[in-house]
């Protein structure tokens, strides 16, 4: 599903306009996006939590030449599902 069949799916659930869950799902991107750039965890009891983890510096390999490369720190955003999102898709 990409974000314009989402927003068609959010519009008909909700029973709103396209435009109307448009906006209300860029503002949660907006909102989401701000709290994990500010340190902040997002949780949706029921449906998982947003966080932010460090991920160390390391050396890697270029599966082409063979050759060792350097892998930069850097921070990446993980999701864990909710126990109630797990058991509806199992």
């Amino acid at each position: 599903m990409n974000k314009a069949e989402l927003i068609d799916a959010m519009a008909a659930e909700a029973n709103l306009t396209k435009a109307d869950a448009k906006k209300a799902l860029d503002a949660f991107i907006g909102a989401t996006t701000k709290a994990l750039k500010g340190g902040d965890r997002v949780a949706l009891v029921g449906f998982g939590s947003f966080s932010i983890s460090k991920r160390a510096a390391r050396k890697g390999r270029n599966p082409q030449t063979g050759k060792e490369i350097n892998i930069a720190a850097k921070k990446v955003v993980k999701f864990k599902p909710g126990a109630e999102l797990a058991d509806e898709v199992q």
